[in-house]
């Protein structure tokens, strides 16, 4: 029996993972990290775009703030967001990007003078003044009322990962590769640790330590188009569903990115539309201002996404082998500013598809479709990361259901999520593991092993009937045909019946290679295939439930937003031996909120079934800004009248910005 002990257990090793595990490191603790593949390796490199902070340092950024970034959060969650968790996040964000500054991540900086953008497809001039040179730039994203995205050309994930990778190696962060976490142990009350699987050579280890958390990212391989990498499948939300006790949350809420080209799936960031790139259709023409006037290419991802898929079938799509798409078109940019700024997504034109994307005209338009991009939904946990329903165990990331992207997140905020919450969640799950020390009962922990071992025995044992690949394939095939961007009750309850008997068909696969002992690709499906139908299932039923259109999730036979009858989450969680999961809600409580609900900006006015409350909270904001501003009151004490939020000093307090100071 392989039993290794630690203070702080994080399983998974990007950016929310290594962040969070600094942050315990510094405090003094021993921190073991599991990583099912190499940390520099993880999902996060793929961050093209950039990370939102509300510097305000250029001229198109001047003015902004953590009011506007907050607001910019909520509208673009549609109002499914925890607002409190959205103000620890805005209030974070800038201290983030500049502590990664600190740690060697080189962030792009303003040059002062003028310089050439492009802005709704022409070229103009912006001044950059003296005091910014050689701070922190951001670029333009959708969704957002001011440039705040901070970028380094269009590696920031890439950069971003090697510096925080570089600074758990520097706090003596014990990182172990190659490990898969396969299952929770726990008490039924307070969580232990994990299983977890060598995969080099098949053995289980049991990690046990005062607290665990989950940062393994997100689902995004449960589709048949997806840009996730390989390993984003979920599984890290899948052992939590299976403890019985924890919830997962909002999983029917799943993004979908406009561009990744087509056919590799590999996404092409949202920087490109950001920098001034445009969709267009099959006749060379520019769509989007037709059905977005106002943001045109940079609305919001769910609705960019839409419309495109609306455009396609109005018959403006291009035919290709692979099916119908369109263009994007970041040759109006110029070759300069695309080999400087843009020159990861040149590189995967050219290596993908043999087309340079700065060649002027129709040569350098490059295939686009949306596909999944992200998960919104995830581990539900409180705002301090930790699982309301078994102590001990965090999360945070792309795995967690934090909660500040409700329906939809806004480009460059799940970037930023990645480390804002490995700061502020790690700090408390630090102070969790120090004042947590209670012993474990190894009877316990030498039983989850026997329990592990014998599960696994059981799958190369079994002579079963069913084909574990295809039974993954069709999955992602339903996924894709009924639970995608546009849903239907009929298409989710196909797709939920058809899920349900892929699971129970999961149950009886043939594994033809029969080693324990050693590395198994096949038994590795055998164990996974199940879990990903169950956040399957959690996603389609959910979806199924939920009889409105909110963010990502749009319902063809229920459009509207139903703030009367859908202001609450979904969670979900399996009993053993079910073959659907259970699904209960948590209420948003319309009269606590900073925000409350009202018309998103996109699309047209009066597609909302409206709740009584949202007039009558508003009418209270707006009696309490009045009569505050009033009396001179700045902004922070009339935010704190409205709703108050817990967050550490150190992070509540003010940020600096040119202008203005600690305003």
């Amino acid at each position: 029996m392989n039993i290794q002990y630690s203070d702080a257990l994080v399983i998974g090793g990007g950016l929310a993972g290594l962040r969070a595990a600094i942050e315990v490191a510094k405090s003094g603790q021993s921190v073991t990290l599991l990583s099912i593949c190499p940390v520099k390796r993880s999902h996060s490199a793929a961050v093209q775009g950039g990370m939102q902070a509300s510097l305000g340092n250029g001229a198109k950024g001047e003015g902004d703030n953590e009011d506007l970034h907050f607001a910019d959060t909520v509208k673009g969650s549609d109002w499914g967001c925890d607002q409190e968790v959205a103000r620890m996040f805005a209030q974070t964000a800038p201290k983030a990007v500049r502590e990664l500054a600190a740690w060697g991540v080189p962030w792009t900086r303003v040059t002062k003078g003028p310089r050439t953008v492009v802005i709704n497809a022409q070229k103009t001039v912006i001044e950059e003044k003296e005091e910014a040179h050689g701070l922190i730039n951001a670029r333009d994203f959708g969704g957002t009322k001011k440039w705040r995205t901070c970028y380094i050309a269009d590696a920031t994930g890439h950069c971003m990962l090697y510096g925080v990778a570089n600074e758990a190696i520097k706090h003596q962060v014990k990182v172990i590769d190659r490990m898969e976490a396969v299952r929770i142990i726990h008490d039924g009350k307070k969580c232990l640790g994990v299983i977890a699987r060598d995969l080099t050579n098949g053995q289980l280890i049991a990690y046990i330590a005062r607290g665990t958390m989950i940062a393994t990212g997100g689902y995004g391989r449960i589709y048949k188009q997806t840009t996730n990498a390989v390993i984003c499948e979920g599984t890290g939300a899948a052992i939590a569903l299976e403890t019985g006790l924890c919830r997962l949350s909002n999983m029917e809420a799943v993004q979908f990115h406009p561009t990744p080209i087509v056919p590799s799936g590999i996404l092409l960031t949202e920087g490109c539309r950001g920098d001034g790139g445009i969709l267009r259709d099959v006749d060379g023409y520019r769509f989007m201002p037709d059905y977005e006037p106002e943001k045109k290419e940079l609305a919001s991802r769910d609705v960019v996404s839409r419309r495109m898929m609306e455009h396609i079938r109005k018959g403006k799509g291009v035919k290709s082998p692979y099916g119908d798409h369109l263009w994007l078109d970041i040759s109006i940019l110029g070759r300069a500013h695309v080999e400087k700024n843009l020159r990861d997504v040149q590189d995967i034109c050219k290596t993908f598809n043999g087309i340079d994307p700065a060649d002027e005209g129709p040569k350098g338009w490059a295939p686009v479709l949306p596909m999944q991009h992200y998960s919104m939904g995830g581990i539900r946990t409180k705002p301090t990361g930790e699982s309301q329903w078994l102590d001990g165990l965090f999360a945070c990331g792309e795995a967690a259901c934090w909660d500040m992207h409700g329906f939809n997140r806004l480009g460059g905020n799940s970037c930023a999520e990645t480390v804002v919450a490995g700061m502020i969640v790690g700090d408390y799950f630090a102070d969790y593991c120090k004042n947590n020390g209670e012993v474990v009962d190894t009877n316990v922990v030498k039983d989850f092993l026997s329990k592990e071992y014998q599960y696994l025995k059981s799958l190369v044992d079994k002579e079963g009937q069913n084909d574990v690949f295809e039974i993954k394939n069709r999955m992602k095939e339903v996924m894709w045909d009924k639970v995608a961007i546009f849903r239907t009750g009929e298409g989710l309850k196909e797709a939920v019946n058809e899920l349900e008997e892929l699971y129970k068909k999961s149950l009886n696969v043939k594994v033809h290679c029969k080693e324990l002992d050693a590395a198994n690709p096949e038994l590795e499906e055998a164990y996974r295939v199940p879990r990903m139908l169950k956040v399957a299932l959690c996603v389609a039923y959910g979806a199924l439930l939920r009889t409105e259109s909110r963010g990502a999730h749009y319902r063809e036979d229920y459009p509207k937003r139903d703030d009367l009858n859908w202001m609450k989450r979904t969670l979900t969680y399996w009993v053993e031996g079910e073959t659907l999961p259970k699904v209960e809600y948590d209420e948003l409580d319309i009269m606590k909120m900073e925000m409350p609900p009202a018309f998103r900006g996109y699309g047209a006015k009066g597609n909302i079934i409206e709740n009584p409350l949202s007039e009558k909270r508003q009418a209270e904001v707006d009696a309490i800004r009045e009569k505050m501003e009033s009396e001179g009151k700045g902004r922070y004490e009339i935010q704190n009248a409205l709703m108050p939020y817990e967050l550490q000093a150190k992070y509540k307090a003010p940020n600096q910005r040119i202008g203005v100071d600690y305003e």
